[in-house]
């Protein structure tokens, strides 16, 4: 059976058809397949190879080959770590969309490229396939050969496996308070009586989980005492109640802010403590912040 193209490039036609229904496979079924092996060890080096070297006999075809795995090998982790920076983060789906987006990307700038030149100049690939005779084969050929064919599937498998299925990371909560400038600044320091203070509450789920929460602004009278023992000053807790309470349920990696304003009707040091309760656990705060505000 004779392959060959060069008017034609079947080959990108080829790799982006496999990416194109590989993704979808995976997507919809959520989780590895075998299926990933080429989508993650070759189709993304070969589209970029194939960008830069459009021409026939610039490189050859073993070193193509060659260089489109170790090319993938390459791009794959470094599109991981790109998302790893948005709020996507390194996850099953993303990965796989982000593949196949990169492929489908350059896969385009390569048939650009290749179908700028002249028929004869475009890459070409001549290929006869046919079963191999084994009977011309020593045992030990094919003892080798079958060894060799095993070692790369069962290599590429678990690359595959390991890139397309991250293991979650460490579960968390955010838990923030910022200035009314929604930035880490500009908070309220120093109030006149009765006169509003506003700052921003936000929280971010990473539980890897959906959570019910609970936030708490308690107004604490606090004041200076000398500690002989440290020889330093110590807030000392005078007086405390409860201003607000916020009742919060999120999806797993969903945020949530809101603005807050509050009043404080008497002079002296003030603590605003912000306390973070998870589910039904109001025994301990999970997260607690807090903002020193003194009053004239």
């Amino acid at each position: 059976m004779l392959l060959h193209f060069q008017e034609k490039p079947w080959d990108l036609y080829a790799a982006a058809g496999y990416t194109v229904v590989t993704g979808i496979v995976l997507l919809a079924f959520g989780g590895g397949s075998l299926l990933a092996i080429l989508l993650v060890l070759f189709v993304p080096g070969y589209v970029v190879l194939a960008a830069l070297f459009p021409k026939n006999r610039e490189i050859d075809w073993i070193e193509r080959i060659a260089l489109s795995l170790g090319l993938s090998i390459a791009v794959v982790p470094l599109l991981s770590l790109l998302l790893n920076y948005t709020p996507l983060g390194i996850r099953f789906g993303p990965i796989v969309g982000m593949i196949t987006l990169f492929t489908a990307g350059v896969g385009y700038a390569a048939y650009w490229r290749r179908m700028r030149l002249p028929r004869e100049r475009r890459l070409s690939l001549s290929l006869n396939l046919g079963f191999p005779e084994w009977v011309k084969y020593s045992a030990v050929d094919k003892g080798l050969t079958v060894a060799l064919a095993a070692s790369i599937v069962v290599t590429g498998g678990m690359l595959a496996y390991v890139l397309l299925t991250p293991r979650p990371g460490e579960a968390f909560t955010e838990f923030y308070v910022l200035g009314p400038g929604g930035n880490a600044s500009g908070y309220p320091s120093e109030l006149k009586v009765s006169q509003p203070g506003s700052v921003i509450l936000g929280v971010g789920n990473r539980e890897h989980a959906g959570a019910n929460y609970t936030i708490r602004v308690d107004l604490v009278g606090v004041q200076l005492a000398y500690n002989a023992t440290s020889e330093s000053n110590e807030t000392v807790e005078v007086n405390r109640t409860t201003l607000s309470t916020f009742n919060i349920t999120l999806a797993d990696r969903q945020n949530w802010t809101q603005p807050y304003t509050f009043r404080i009707n008497y002079t002296g040091l003030w603590k605003v403590e912000f306390s973070l309760f998870k589910e039904t656990d109001f025994a301990s705060a999970y997260r607690e912040l807090y903002l020193f505000i003194r009053v004239t």
